[in-house]
């Protein structure tokens, strides 16, 4: 009897381990498709919402016709995303990237799993089974259409992207900026959104409020020439742009955004030390411009 427990354990700790090392790239494309951006976006749109995805947000980066994010979400991510406590709520929205290069568009999917990994960290087997599903419905909403998806970006291990940082002294998912505090959720909600509705720099992608929870996510374009997307992107890789657009979190009373440092990197982790020096600035001008909208 002690041997064959002492088997289940080692059992344990083998699968254990062997998922730590499994690999995850942050994202997935098709083969490029000699459709216009157009044309595919409605076809993915039809295809979502046969697998129960709701589009809720769509928008070009660098206001660049040859560049389209869709984003979507269904009720039972939503749900699932709610139970993480600590900004769970910004894994809700997955992201749909097209891009026209040449005469073909690629179209590329933020990897749900690798997004889920980094955000709900050691807490996922919790909801792995539901997450896993999800994950599994929107690859295949693509695949249906377009063959089998090419993963690229790099790769990460599910331990190494639990534990994600770029560099030592780095920040962690668990360290983000905080923008400010209101004396309520309802207060932040409503200032937030009005000031996201006056500003020239900013575009709301979508907004997704669950007032139960009182929590609040906020899918935000950078559109500012000289310091958002057409400054960085360019040169960290515009095929990543279903990473876009970045968040705030608003929970509770409390307005917060991933840092830069961490978030830019997640969905750049092949980026040399040389290429981050371009666009140091980058994490700094992002968070300015988010407290542009969120200081009283």
């Amino acid at each position: 009897m002690k041997q064959k427990i002492l088997s289940m354990i080692a059992l344990v700790l083998l699968s254990v381990g062997l998922n730590a090392q499994q690999s995850y790239a942050p994202f997935l494309k098709t083969m490029g498709q000699s459709k216009t951006i157009e044309v595919l976006s409605h076809e993915i749109a039809a295809s979502l919402s046969s697998k129960g995805f709701e589009i809720i947000g769509e928008y070009n980066p660098m206001q660049s016709d040859n560049l389209l994010v869709l984003c979507f979400t269904r009720k039972d991510l939503q749900e699932t995303s709610l139970s993480f406590e600590d900004r769970g709520a910004l894994a809700s929205v997955l992201k749909i990237g097209l891009q026209k290069v040449d005469d073909k568009v690629v179209v590329s999917l933020q990897n749900p799993m690798y997004m889920f990994y980094a955000y709900f960290r050691g807490d996922i087997e919790k909801q792995k089974t539901n997450l896993s599903l999800i994950d599994a419905d929107a690859k295949s909403a693509l695949v249906q259409l377009y063959g089998e998806l090419s993963s690229f970006g790099g790769q990460l291990t599910v331990e190494k992207l639990q534990n994600y940082h770029y560099k030592v002294m780095m920040p962690y998912f668990d360290d983000p900026n905080k923008l400010e505090s209101y004396d309520s959720f309802e207060e932040g909600l409503a200032y937030i959104q009005e000031k996201l509705r006056a500003s020239s720099k900013l575009e709301k992608v979508y907004v997704e409020v669950f007032s139960k929870e009182k929590v609040a996510v906020f899918g935000i374009g950078l559109k500012d020439i000289e310091k958002g997307e057409s400054r960085f992107l360019p040169i960290i890789g515009d095929s990543h742009l279903a990473a876009m657009p970045y968040e705030i979190i608003l929970q509770g009373n409390e307005a917060t955004m991933l840092a830069g440092k961490y978030r830019i990197a997640l969905y750049w982790p092949e980026l040399t030390m040389g290429t981050f020096m371009k666009i140091m600035s980058t994490p700094g001008d992002i968070e300015d411009a988010f407290k542009e909208i969120t200081e009283k």
